[in-house]
């Protein structure tokens, strides 16, 4: 049994669809997990939606009228009659969808904001299920809130990996000893009292890798638009070269700083049953792509990881006073309740400095949270470079027209937080 993924960029239109369903027909006869995303940027404008809702900066009704018909367009290209089924099924969502948004929000936003955003997820998967039976793809929807389950962390939902093994095994084994393929969402689960969450953006991946886990699947595939595993992100640097093959701790350092090409959760739950992932092109899917899976052989190219829209953070205590063990222990469990991860983090005698993603929602009551009881200064419109496997000429090269902040080396990988000389 194998695991596939197919992000938002594989299903964006009717003709992606058509796509997914001609990678599929080159498995025949095996048995497969599919793991969908929402439908292109649909996270992006149900992310909207939230916003409108709860903070009433727009008109609700109006965005979701537009994501409603963005599916609905979909639909006519993949099915030549309006009266199939699909039609009704998205109609009875758009209503329930429809009526979270009448009412004054009720929760808090983060909760909101899950109930909302899984929506994507839920109708692509209808969308593209429907489909594939109707073309002879046979099929078996599942509804992924009922087999991945989590606390009540809201955008961030801990798996109960003990309680998701169990659901997934005794509801996704039984289908596939009468159907090959199973399609279920990718970033959402369930809590106890079956409200929906989600595991943070970029989710999929993540799910692809639970379900794999549990299942003690033979592989995992996640179907991009590049050819595979690249040493740095296409829209940053020009000649970038795709990996072959790299080991699970290669993966997950990479992760770890900021390489997007996998959600960073995604590797350990592979790396503990030994599971090989690939990850190929569903433009070309008789490519070979890149595989990750054990090994010890390091890298034999630099990796690059850029991250734009940084702040960088200086805490220092009020008083005069060095930073020690009780101060950092109250300022992680400051970035904790706030939900701030930090990208990079350096202690000095009376300073602890962090780099951030700049989520302003986010940072802001961080910043008057520490403030009670720190003096904080920040900078904020950076970039944060990190370098594995770096070389002295590459950071020379790098650090052109550049004003370094911050730097951090180990013996393989170097980091800086940077802004422009001229200060843009």
């Amino acid at each position: 049994m194998q695991v596939f993924k197919f992000g938002g960029a594989s299903v964006k239109d009717a003709e992606a669809v058509k796509n997914v369903a001609e990678v599929l027909k080159q498995f025949p006869n095996q048995k497969l997990c599919v793991v969908i995303s929402a439908m292109g940027k649909m996270t992006n404008a149900l992310e909207k939606l939230a916003n409108a809702f709860f903070y009433n900066s727009e008109n609700a009704n109006d965005i979701l009228e537009e994501i409603k018909q963005f599916h609905f367009s979909i639909c006519s290209q993949l099915f030549s009659e309006n009266t199939h089924p699909i039609y009704n099924e998205l109609e009875n969502t758009f209503v329930e969808l429809h009526w979270a948004i009448e009412d004054e929000p009720t929760h808090s936003y983060d909760f909101e904001y899950d109930q909302i955003i899984s929506m994507g997820e839920t109708i692509s998967t209808k969308i593209i299920s429907a489909y594939l039976n109707e073309i002879g793809i046979l099929n078996k929807w599942v509804d992924a809130r009922g087999l991945i389950q989590t606390d009540n962390t809201y955008r961030e939902g801990k798996v109960d990996f003990e309680l998701t093994e169990v659901l997934v095994t005794s509801q996704i084994m039984p289908i596939l000893k009468t159907i090959d393929i199973v399609v279920t969402q990718g970033f959402i689960g369930g809590t106890s009292e079956n409200f929906t969450t989600t595991l943070g953006r970029e989710g999929s991946d993540y799910t692809a890798s639970i379900i794999a886990y549990c299942l003690n699947a033979e592989s995992v595939t996640i179907w991009k638009d590049v050819p595979g595993v690249l040493n740095a992100d296409p829209k940053w640097f020009n000649k970038t070269k795709k990996i072959d093959q790299l080991s699970y701790q290669d993966a997950i350092e990479l992760t770890y700083y900021g390489a997007t090409v996998i959600h960073p959760k995604t590797i350990k739950p592979l790396q503990n049953k030994n599971i090989p992932l690939f990850v190929k092109s569903f433009l070309h899917p008789k490519e070979v792509g890149s595989v990750i899976k054990d090994g010890e052989n390091r890298l034999n190219i630099p990796s690059y990881i850029f991250k734009i829209n940084q702040v960088l953070i200086s805490i220092q205590p009020k008083d005069f006073s060095f930073i020690a063990e009780d101060n950092l222990s109250d300022i992680f469990e400051v970035f904790a309740r706030c939900s701030v991860k930090i990208n990079l983090m350096q202690l000095s005698a009376i300073s602890f400095s962090v780099c951030c993603d700049h989520d302003i929602n986010k940072i802001q009551n961080l910043v008057n949270e520490l403030q009670q009881t720190f003096k904080v200064l920040y900078n904020s419109n950076l970039e944060l470079m990190t370098v594995r496997y770096y070389t002295p000429e590459i950071i020379e090269s790098l650090i052109k027209n550049k004003i370094i902040l911050l730097e951090q080396r180990s013996r393989f990988t170097v980091q800086m937080v940077m802004k422009n000389e001229t200060g843009v």
